[in-house]
């Protein structure tokens, strides 16, 4: 290897220590701005957790009014064939010679 004078070997070690710290700050820099994704993201995450317990919430509810309008057809349904019925009896009995 070939000798340097000393102050040349200073102004060498002092380029690479100033390059390592350029590029530590690159580094520094590059991770700062991951660390603020995440974040946004986490927070992201939070705000879709609270949305989907809240429509989970929504959809429960409306569920039971679903159920509740089911019934309510079903009953609708039932009384209807039953006036039918009684319709359809009271006729016949009225069609009948003897009636």
């Amino acid at each position: 290897m070939e000798e340097k004078p000393e102050g040349e070997e200073y102004v060498l070690a002092e380029q690479r220590v100033e390059q390592a710290l350029n590029r530590l700050e690159s580094s520094l820099r590059s991770l700062n701005g991951r660390v603020r994704s995440i974040a946004r993201i986490e927070n992201d995450v939070a705000e879709l957790e609270k949305e989907r317990a809240m429509l989970a919430s929504e959809l429960g509810v409306v569920s039971g009014r679903a159920k509740k309008l089911d019934q309510g057809a079903s009953e609708v349904s039932r009384r209807l064939v039953n006036a039918m019925e009684e319709v359809r009896s009271v006729l016949e009995e009225e069609e009948r010679p003897d009636g």
